[in-house]
């Protein structure tokens, strides 16, 4: 039976903003985009709301009641890759790459502008929907890897022991680009156009993801991937 894609609900954005005039702001600027929203005041409500709605996209504010944005980020990130945005009434960049390495798919100052706001929130989604190109079988295995194009889902065999792992969506755009070509030096340039290439990002923010990345395989004890070229960038395998 063929599905009518037109009554597939508009996507879904979790605003977690304690202050009610911003979030009022935010999701008006988002139902004009054709976006639907739902909001929560506090820490512990948003990761009520996340478990509930299974939104498609969390707009994360760092400085909120109960449960921070941090916090609130570690949890989201154990229970899978729902993107998420973060906004800081702090432009530093300590904070950035707090969030970064925590998984943060973005990061944004306030004061900000919502037409901003919403555009980044769109290219984050279109990003996060984008179809992988498939290998035949919908697998890609090298070395210890087994990467699942179909379900995202990221085994690797360290020895007798099988583990699996949970990517943020730009690390797992990340895994699935230097996989494909293992033994090609890719240059943080190139990863940043193919793996966040709406954004505004640096060339810095691709080490932030990488490095948060390798952390993940260190921690079931593959070491040394991606490999780091000097002044060039990564390659997968040596």
């Amino acid at each position: 039976m063929k599905h009518d894609l037109r009554t597939r609900p508009a996507p879904l954005v979790l605003i977690a903003e304690d202050e009610g005039e911003i979030a009022d702001i935010l999701g008006a600027y988002l139902a004009r985009s054709g976006l639907r929203s739902a909001r929560a005041a506090d820490g512990e409500a948003a990761l009520a709301s996340h478990r509930q709605l299974r939104p498609d996209l969390v707009l994360l504010d760092v400085q909120m009641p109960k449960l921070d944005g941090w916090q609130v980020l570690s949890e989201l990130r154990r229970r899978g890759n729902t993107p998420v945005i973060m906004l800081t009434a702090l432009d530093q960049d300590v904070d950035k790459l707090t969030g970064l390495r925590v998984g943060a798919d973005d990061y944004v100052a306030k004061p900000f502008n919502p037409a901003e706001i919403v555009a980044r929130i769109q290219a984050v989604l279109r990003r996060s929907s984008r179809t992988v190109v498939e290998e035949p079988n919908g697998l890609i295995r090298q070395g210890p890897f087994e990467i699942d194009l179909r379900s995202h889902e990221v085994t690797v065999r360290n020895g007798e022991q099988v583990h699996a792992l949970n990517f943020t969506l730009t690390e797992f755009r990340l895994l699935v680009h230097m996989a494909r070509a293992p033994r090609q030096v890719h240059a943080r340039v190139d990863l940043l156009h193919a793996c966040l290439p709406e954004g505004d990002a640096q060339e810095r923010t691709v080490d932030s993801h990488v490095s948060k990345l390798r952390r993940k395989l260190e921690d079931v004890g593959v070491i040394g991937i991606p490999a780091t070229i000097r002044g060039v960038g990564y390659r997968f395998l040596d």
